[in-house]
């Protein structure tokens, strides 16, 4: 029979559930658990950068498949990409402008910045929610080149060498459209698109070309890598390529 409310027995020793938790061991369970706080970062890290690695040298794609503490995959259309960092990286603006210009890594960073934090969401399903990104407004690189009357899109290219995206004039002028530096408060790793990589805030994805290195201002739109194999062109989340994900703004 159940004991009354309130009645309390004496502990069976041979009932594991009865035995009480010792004082070292409770030390030592709080003490693991404060382990595991602080060291979950740097492993979520590490786990990052070894699935970025690989995914850097693997063709097939399928290490994009293999999930990390972060919730993003890492893909790549080439086979290798090359390693820039501060003393080698150029962004170049160029096309239908009046000043074409070429940035490093050390000009974007002196401009204004703009912090976003918003869902990433992949056209594949996956989703991260509240993640920040950081850099120099679209906007800002496009005036100051001077964009022409008969400038109607910008074309994206990338240091990958085999990559491209593209964007209305109107869509690359949104407030929510970076040059991004920065995601998640860290420099953009290379595994990430850094050292520099655009971000659309409001569309799936893969508009958010990694490894950034061209921004060309065109008469028309241009379609991008997967544009050309499928995907549409405008590819606002949740009203685009047949999905009907939550928007990210």
């Amino acid at each position: 029979m159940p004991p009354a409310s309130g009645e309390r027995h004496a502990p069976d020793p041979d009932d594991p559930r009865g035995k009480p938790v010792g004082r070292r061991v409770f030390l030592a369970t709080l003490g693991l658990g404060a382990l595991g706080v602080v060291a979950a970062p740097p492993l979520q890290r590490g786990l990052e950068a070894f699935l970025g690695s690989a995914a850097d040298r693997d063709p097939t794609g399928l290490t994009g498949l293999l999930p990390n503490g972060g919730g993003f995959r890492y893909y790549s259309v080439a086979s290798s990409v090359p390693h820039k960092d501060a003393t080698d990286y150029r962004l170049t603006v160029d096309g239908l402008v009046d000043r074409p210009a070429t940035y490093t890594l050390s000009d974007l960073r002196a401009m204004p910045q703009t912090r976003l934090v918003r869902d990433v969401q992949c056209v594949t399903g996956w989703r991260v929610p509240h993640t920040p990104f950081e850099g120099v407004r679209l906007s800002r690189l496009l005036d100051a080149a001077g964009v022409r009357p008969t400038a109607r899109a910008i074309r994206f290219t990338c240091f990958d060498g085999t990559y491209s995206e593209s964007l209305t004039l109107a869509q690359a002028r949104r407030a929510d459209v970076l040059v991004a530096l920065r995601m998640q408060d860290e420099d953009l790793g290379h595994a990430h698109g850094g050292p520099v990589r655009l971000y659309v805030a409001p569309m799936y994805f893969y508009k958010s070309a990694k490894w950034l290195s061209g921004i060309t201002v065109t008469d028309r739109v241009r379609p991008g890598y997967w544009e050309e194999r499928g995907y549409d062109v405008d590819a606002w989340v949740g009203r685009s390529n047949g999905r009907d994900d939550v928007p990210t703004t």
